[in-house]
């Protein structure tokens, strides 16, 4: 995204504070006494799609770890050319899913084929690419990813992609600024 649009408003006015009580509780737990995210303010703004919006949030212990998870959100964001949503991932999660620079890269310039991916993370990075491109798995990508994962894992991998492609949506379609401490694409 070029700075200019970083400094844009929204395509649909995010809720300004003071929030409503309610809505405030929801931002608190959410997001845990920081600022809530534009996106977070935009959607608590209509009733209907915010309450939708967070009963698909997939943040909580699943059955993949943290690195797991969010190498499949960072990957999906990448693949949807969603920079806030990648980098307000990367700025938070990066650093507790132990995900080094070279994998954060390689979530947007990368393939399944880059070398700082473990076998097991290699099937997970094909998979999302599969589900990017196809909607589906081919026999052979639902054969490597079940090698390494078992059927819970496998509904969570669809479950986030299938999520973080509608947040990517979002995200893209509002013309959401960059959040200012979220991380950038590399160049």
């Amino acid at each position: 995204m070029s700075s200019a649009m970083s400094e844009a408003m929204p395509r649909i006015a995010p809720l300004a504070p003071p929030y409503p009580p309610e809505i405030q509780a929801q931002f608190d737990r959410i997001m845990r006494g920081a600022p809530p995210l534009l996106l977070f303010r935009v959607m608590a703004g209509h009733t209907r799609a915010w309450d939708k919006f967070r009963a698909g949030g997939l943040l909580d212990p699943g059955p993949l770890s943290l690195r797991q998870r969010e190498i499949v959100i960072d990957r999906t964001c990448a693949l949807n050319r969603c920079e806030y949503e990648w980098g307000v991932h990367v700025a938070i999660f990066a650093g507790p899913a132990k995900l080094g620079d070279e994998e954060v890269c390689a979530t947007v310039q990368g393939d399944a084929n880059s070398a700082c991916w473990s076998p097991a993370e290699q099937a997970l990075i094909a998979g999302v690419d599969a589900l990017h491109a196809s909607a589906t798995f081919s026999d052979a990508e639902f054969a490597a990813l079940s090698a390494h994962y078992d059927e819970a894992q496998i509904l969570e991998i669809m479950l986030l992609c299938g999520f973080y492609r509608t947040v990517s949506y979002l995200a893209n379609g509002l013309r959401l600024p960059l959040e200012e401490n979220a991380a950038r694409f590399p160049l």
